[in-house]
């Protein structure tokens, strides 16, 4: 059974590095033990999975991809891949290279420095002039490249000596100098689907070049191996390959166990060995998260989520906090959640946890994930450990209910509208006050409508910055009213 994990057929295309983002053809192993995200590396564009914003007919991958003159005089020369880890970047740059007439180099900006940029265009100029071969320079992470050392690239890119295909996970509107950018296309990808990572693992268990049909993947264990992948093809392309080494090590424990009871001598039949649940978890020594995004346990997490923080027991909201996110759930739903909690059951009692909220749920997007688990932590603790008031939520619904009831007819007269001719002769803002002109800028008067005289809605509580509020108030209406 160890011929499953790296004795694939051989293939002059395992020397580069893994290339992950596609369930394509895929390439063979020269090495015993070629990772299977090597072995699945797409060998031309129809192999990718995602990115099919950039895939399209005639868009400048394709021309890139189809050779030399594909893209014409006018065509793009350099691209820069702008994506997360796992999207397919340093795929596209494999299949770029296998056009016609082309030579493929590979770079790291976290080990090369300018001598070996600029040897690659010495010998890239070479190769042009004497051999009429187009060289393909892929430069991982970019965005590690000091100004001097990308510098250092723009005669080749002018020139076009070289095809650049520049990958970064940063912005390159920030980590790559403007000469440099302004000669290049961005391209940005964009995170895979978990349909697209499903298609991939599927592909991956059927392909000569993957694991050959010998395994099966229970619909619980793809679950989990969908979710873990965050996205990342190359990190599902690696679980599914230690789940399947699991799998075959409890089968080869099984026919020992066999052998050891006298049958030894039967025929090993050549069912496929089943990946479960229990060999994904084994492997990844991460347990399943029980959660379902879009079913009761969606709903069922979310509601003790909230319903923790109300009741400000901040252990288990954050809990509840880390098991969506665990579960692949959509950070910008849980920061919705926790505005609605900061107005709902937070209230007057804190002003400021509103303000949290709000401020979370903007650095989420900005920033993303991992990292926004710690910003909606914050608010979490925040909001379960201030005081709580429902008293503004309770004065809304209560004065909904009073306008749904047909209550609140008419405005007074001196509140309405007396900005324009002819109003004053309607009675429109005879006899208002002017809040500022009187004591502390409150005014006795008569503001809502005559059926709803001295109607309370808010009633706030003695919690937090509400005990002050419930006494300020108290003064407030006996003014206002003239009492």
């Amino acid at each position: 059974m160890d011929d499953l994990f790296g004795h694939g057929p051989d293939n002059d295309d395992d020397d580069g590095p893994v290339a992950a983002g596609s369930p394509g053809a895929g390439t063979g192993a020269k090495a015993p033990r070629s990772p299977l995200a090597v072995r699945m590396r797409p060998r031309t564009l129809d192999e990718v999975v995602g990115q099919q914003h950039l895939l399209g007919q005639g868009s400048p991958l394709r021309q890139l991809a189809a050779g030399a003159d594909a893209a014409g005089p006018a065509g793009p020369s350099s691209l820069i891949l702008w994506g997360p880890p796992g999207t397919g970047k340093t795929t596209l740059a494999h299949v770029i290279a296998r056009g016609p007439g082309r030579k493929f180099v590979e770079l790291s900006a976290i080990t090369a420095g300018v001598k070996d940029v600029r040897r690659v265009m010495d010998d890239a100029l070479t190769a042009r002039d004497l051999y009429k071969t187009t060289t393909v320079l892929f430069l991982d992470e970019i965005h590690r490249f000091n100004k001097a050392q990308q510098d250092a690239l723009l005669p080749g890119v002018e020139n076009r000596w070289v095809v650049l295909v520049a990958a970064t996970t940063e912005n390159p509107s920030f980590s790559v100098v403007s000469p440099l950018l302004s000669r290049s296309l961005l391209l940005t990808l964009k995170p895979l689907t978990d349909a697209d990572i499903e298609g991939l693992l599927v592909r991956a268990v059927a392909d000569p070049r993957g694991l050959g049909g010998k395994v099966q993947l229970s619909d619980e264990a793809l679950e989990h191996l969908v979710r873990l992948s965050g996205g990342d093809a190359r990190r599902a392309l690696t679980a599914l390959e230690a789940a399947a080494g699991v799998a075959f090590g409890d089968a080869d424990d099984v026919e020992r166990s066999a052998g050891e009871n006298g049958s030894a001598g039967e025929p090993v039949t050549a069912e496929p060995v089943t990946v479960d649940l229990r060999h994904t978890e084994r492997a990844l020594d991460v347990a399943a998260v029980r959660y379902d995004r879009a079913g009761d346990q969606h709903y069922d997490v979310a509601s003790a989520f909230i319903k923790s923080i109300r009741g400000s027991d901040v252990d288990a909201a954050l809990h509840y906090l880390a098991r969506m996110l665990e579960a692949g759930e959509d950070p910008r739903f849980v920061a919705r959640r926790i505005v609605i909690s900061a107005a709902e059951d937070v209230g007057m009692a804190d002003p400021s946890a509103l303000q949290t909220a709000v401020a979370a749920a903007q650095a989420v997007q900005l920033i993303g994930m991992p990292e926004g688990r710690i910003i909606l932590a914050e608010a979490v603790v925040h909001l379960a450990t201030a005081p709580k008031s429902n008293a503004a939520y309770m004065g809304i619904n209560k004065a909904i209910a009073d306008v749904r009831a047909g209550l609140g007819v008419g405005i007074p007269a001196h509140l309405r509208d007396a900005h324009y001719p002819g109003s004053k002769q309607l009675g429109h803002g005879v006899g208002y006050k002017y809040a500022h002109d009187a004591p502390h800028a409150v005014a006795t008067q008569q503001y809502p409508p005559d059926d709803l005289v001295g109607r309370d809605y808010y009633q706030p509580t003695g919690n937090g910055a509400e005990r002050d509020i419930a006494q300020r108030l108290e003064r407030l209406r006996r003014i206002v009213r003239g009492k």
